[in-house]
């Protein structure tokens, strides 16, 4: 590896970012060298996306010094950092669903280039970084993998030096994964300087060079990911140590919650997945992940199972031996179920109501309206109990829900609907986004829900996340779900390909 590959590329001096009285980032120095992928970790709030954010030209910093090859720069926007030759991989995609993987490349590239010269870099781009990619599907067809594809190959169709990549892995396979490493290896060896984001601390001992660790907006730390343990880097980031979670081995199997029975369910919206004979039993005392890539009918299953979509056959779902599938989800709630979605702000929680008032909106029926009138003092103690018990750092004695952070909002939102009087309980993406002490947080209160005798079904596209907490796990795979196995029985490479539709599991 050349010499020089060793001298910062990039070098941000004493960048501090206020928003008013609040600092987001204090004193902060980043240095990115060439042929070297860097990690940037810290907890939902430590101030990584405001530090990116002043790094891509999406935000001014207050204070500090951006240096690009030694010379100082001024970011004034996205397209003054490409300019300079800085490119962005978001962790939610920017593409349009209606539109071939080619027309979303030809966005970024110049209007005059033909269809043929444009057609010829997409496939030139492809073989060179094994980024497979088919120009004229339509991006509403392809799994999250191949959507991930079409961000990485526009971005580097622009021939950065610098690459930002935000949580690159959420929405892979392990497969995919591998396959992404490779790529980024590459762009490594070619002497491009590489920022890598994520919570999942174990990538980025195998992946990344260095790391620098954020807490409360400074710089606590910069290290060999390699030297250290994921659960030190954890402990880095947190400043505390992270509790490990263990699912409760169970002797026997409990009395089953919920039984699903032959369901099938058109989609309700345009690309939606159609459900296919669906077959599932959820156990007292057991917690069942079930695995899946994004849109291969995790929403769609989610929606039925918690009674939002009903099915029309009130035998294609039995709670307690009673015929719900015709029953919303007020009635599914009265017989002992609750419900978390993915999208925890407009779903789960309104982001403009306090936390108060979002425990009234989905704990109504469980004393919090008495003759039609809202008991605010109630609904006010319960989710200070919430606060206290989940540890929900917020501002204020009852703020607004987007007041908060991803990982706090998620807390209190499973706090809200857990309950001691809880017989089944259905969770979509319990730890999507959020850091790895609320996660620690949130694992830790699913695995104890279940010893306590719930039935709890958890989808999830993280499979370090079910293998933590499930003791069976199945897969969701466009529309079909596979049988549950013990999950001490199968490991991440097997449900990994049967993802992907291999292994003929689903």
């Amino acid at each position: 590896m050349p010499d020089d590959f060793s001298e910062p590329l990039v070098r941000l001096q004493a960048i501090t970012k206020r928003f008013g009285s609040f600092t987001a980032n204090d004193n902060v120095d980043l240095e990115l060298r060439k042929g070297h992928i860097h990690a940037l970790l810290g907890e939902n709030g430590a101030g990584k996306s405001t530090l990116v954010k002043i790094l891509y030209g999406l935000l001014a910093p207050t204070s500090g010094t951006i240096l690009f090859a030694g010379t100082p720069v001024t970011m004034t926007d996205p397209r003054a950092a490409r300019a300079l030759g800085i490119g962005m991989v978001f962790q939610h995609f920017s593409l349009f669903e209606n539109l071939t993987v080619a027309e979303n490349i030809a966005l970024v590239l110049p209007a005059s280039l033909s269809r043929a010269a444009l057609y010829e870099q997409i496939a030139a781009i492809g073989e060179r970084y094994h980024l497979r990619l088919e120009p004229a599907r339509m991006v509403w067809s392809l799994s999250a993998g191949e959507r991930q594809r079409i961000e990485i190959a526009r971005c580097l169709l622009q021939d950065p030096q610098v690459l930002v990549l935000d949580e690159p892995t959420s929405v892979l396979t392990p497969q995919e994964a591998d396959g992404l490493f490779i790529t980024l290896n590459q762009l490594k060896d070619e002497g491009r300087a590489l920022l890598y984001i994520s919570h999942k601390l174990e990538e980025v001992r195998y992946l990344c060079d260095h790391a620098t660790i954020l807490r409360l907006g400074r710089v606590v730390e910069t290290c060999v990911p390699k030297d250290h343990s994921a659960r030190e880097l954890a402990q880095l980031m947190v400043g505390t140590q992270i509790a490990e979670v263990k699912p409760q081995v169970s002797q026997h199997v409990g009395e089953m919650r919920m039984a699903v029975k032959g369901l099938s369910l058109a989609p309700d919206q345009t690309h939606g997945v159609t459900l296919k004979n669906i077959e599932l039993q959820a156990h007292a005392g057991q917690v069942l992940g079930i695995a899946g890539i994004a849109g291969n009918g995790q929403s769609e299953l989610f929606a039925a199972l918690s009674g939002e979509r009903l099915s029309g056959n009130a035998q294609s779902i039995f709670m307690d031996g009673k015929a719900v599938g015709n029953r919303d989800i007020n009635a599914r709630r009265a017989l002992g179920a609750a419900f978390i979605p993915e999208a925890r702000f407009g779903h789960a929680a309104v982001g403009d109501l306090t936390l108060s008032e979002n425990v009234i909106l989905s704990q109504h029926a469980h004393g919090l309206v008495k003759a039609g009138f809202l008991r605010r003092r109630a609904a006010r103690a319960q989710a200070a109990r919430i606060v206290e018990d989940y540890d929900v750092r917020k501002t204020g004695d009852d703020p607004l829900a987007r007041t908060l952070s991803g990982g706090n909002l998620q807390k209190f939102i499973f706090g809200r609907e857990n309950s001691s009087k809880l017989r089944l309980f259905v969770i979509d993406q319990p730890t999507w986004g959020v850091d790895a002490r609320a996660a620690s947080t949130i694992r830790r209160a699913i695995v104890d829900c279940a010893a306590a005798g719930t039935a709890v079904v958890v989808i999830s596209q993280d499979l370090d996340e079910l293998f933590e907490i499930s003791d069976q796990i199945c897969v969701i795979h466009e529309g079909h779900l596979s049988a549950a196995v013990p999950a001490s029985g199968t490991n991440r490479a097997e449900i990994g390909l049967q993802m992907t539709g291999g292994m003929n599991g689903v």
